[in-house]
Order: structure tokens, then sequence, then C-alpha cells
């Protein structure tokens, strides 16, 4: 089963005092490249979530997010109290010994002073934070995965409703092929006849008519678009990771359609080459955002 490059996932979990979040997103991209944005204290593990995201997912633009969301009582910055005590006596000593009047509001000068509010968080990663940090990524990442698997199948449907549509459209040439022949054989012997009024040998007439309906015959190109069909059907059943096989073989597919409506010579066929066109360009269009 493919799978589509366009996902999304998203876990949480709670360690003591703090909520772990992850979310994690991805788009289309030719080849993996990864945007993360982590909070500090897991900036350590960097290269090893790096690792777990391309090993899961191979392909696309993704962008991840870990953060931590506190409590407010927790987050709060703490006001140094011995420091706010050592500023109230140096200004009462200056106060006495310069003569200069006590400030008539004690709070709004103390908490201005530097590093009353200052907060000093030093941490350090624990093995058993990590391992739940660790786990919340896994999670995330399994959640973007589901999501590209449900997109593929979603993918797959359609391609296979393209793919049938263009088959049923390259069946539905061949009863114009016959009658093709015979209205190319019928204007140029009538342009003979009737427009340029001459006599003409009817042998050769008749070789250089083989000779150019030989050159007009899409038996070929029929052929090779019905096996690219069968080729495209083949590749997504061999599961994800295609995306790039299957843009080639629409390359191809494109290929003969054109081949195929350069050589029509008729109007009606030409027609249903337009729609095939029509039906390849969702394809093409789709098969981008396929791992």
């Amino acid at each position: 089963m493919i799978q589509s490059m366009t996902g999304y996932g998203k876990s949480t979990i709670t360690y003591n005092d703090k909520k772990i979040v992850v979310e994690i997103k991805s788009l289309n991209s030719k080849a993996l490249d990864i945007s993360a944005r982590i909070a500090p204290l897991y900036r350590e593990k960097e290269m090893e979530i790096r690792n777990m995201i391309a090993k899961n997912l191979e392909r696309g633009k993704v962008d991840f997010c870990l953060w931590i969301e506190k409590d407010a009582t927790e987050a709060a910055t703490p006001i140094n109290k011995a420091l706010v005590q050592n500023y109230y006596n140096q200004i009462k000593e200056i106060s006495d010994t310069c003569n200069i009047p006590l400030p008539q509001d004690w709070f709004y000068t103390l908490l201005r002073m530097p590093d009353v509010l200052s907060k000093v968080d030093i941490q350090t990663l624990e093995e058993d934070e990590w391992n739940a940090a660790k786990k919340t990524v896994e999670e995330a990442i399994n959640a973007l995965v589901n999501f590209r698997k449900q997109e593929g199948e979603a993918l797959e449907k359609k391609f296979n409703e393209k793919i049938n549509n263009i088959e049923s459209l390259l069946h539905s040439i061949e009863p114009y092929e016959k009658e093709r022949v015979t209205k190319i054989r019928e204007r140029i012997t009538d342009a003979l006849e009737k427009t340029i009024d001459v006599d003409y040998d009817k042998n050769r007439l008749e070789q250089e008519l083989i000779y150019y309906i030989e050159k007009l015959d899409i038996n070929e190109e029929k052929q090779r678009l019905a096996n690219h069909l069968k080729y495209f059907r083949e590749t997504m059943a061999n599961g994800h990771g295609q995306g790039k096989k299957l843009g080639f073989i629409a390359q191809e597919m494109g290929r003969e359609i054109n081949t195929t409506g350069s050589k029509s010579n008729h109007a009606e066929m030409q027609n249903i080459v337009v729609q095939m066109k029509d039906e390849l360009e969702q394809i093409k269009e789709q098969v981008l955002n396929v791992m």
C-alpha cells in the first residue's frame, strides 16, 4: 500500500509537574527535510530524534516541535527573598549614613533591584524523563504514519479510478481505427479524382497508402500504454516508497498518449486522447504527494 507524504501527529504525556507535548507535520518534498523546534532541556537529544523521524518517514518536508507545558504556579518566577532582605538592609544603612530619606514604596524599589526576579533554573535531563519524552515522540510519529496510510488509501483509490478510466478510453479507440483507415483512403482518392483531376497509378497509390497508414499505426503505442497502466498498478501494490517510480511511469504514459494523439488523424480519436490526458494530469498532480 502506498503512503501519502501529507500527515499530522500529536502526542502528550504528563511527567511529574510538566506536560510534554510533541507535534509533527509533513508535506510533500523530493527528499527528507526536517525542521525541528525542541525545548532546551531536550536539545541534547536532537540527533536521536532526527534519526527516529528519518527511520519512519523517509521522505517529506517535516516540521517537528517538542515543548513543555508547566503548571502556572510552577512556572512563575520566584522572588529571591534573601536578596530582597540584603538590598533592604543596604538601603537602610545608606539612608542612615548619608542622611537620605527612605523610599516611600519599598516593594516598588526592591523589586526593581538587579536579580531579585531572576530565575536561576539549571536543569539536567534525567533518564526516566527522556524515556517518557521519547515515548511521546514515538507515539506522535506513529500517529503521523497512520495518517499517511489513510491518505495513501484515498490516493490509491483515486489512482485506480483514473487508471481504469484511461484503460476504458484506450479500448474505446479501437472502433475508430478501421474507420480512420477507410476515411484516409477515401479522402486521398477523392482529392486525386475530383480536386486534382489527374490519372494515377492505382497500384502505386495502394503502396503509398499502405506506407502512409503504417506510419499512423498506433498499435505499439496502445500496447506500451497498456503495459504502463499494468505496471502502475503493480508498483502501487508493492508498498510505500514508490512515489518517484510512479511519477516516472506517469511520464511514460504521457508520452504514449501524446504520440497516439499526434498519429490519430481522426476527430473522435483526438477527443478520446484529450480525455486520457485529463485523467493522466490528475494522476500527475496527486502522485507528487506519494512517498
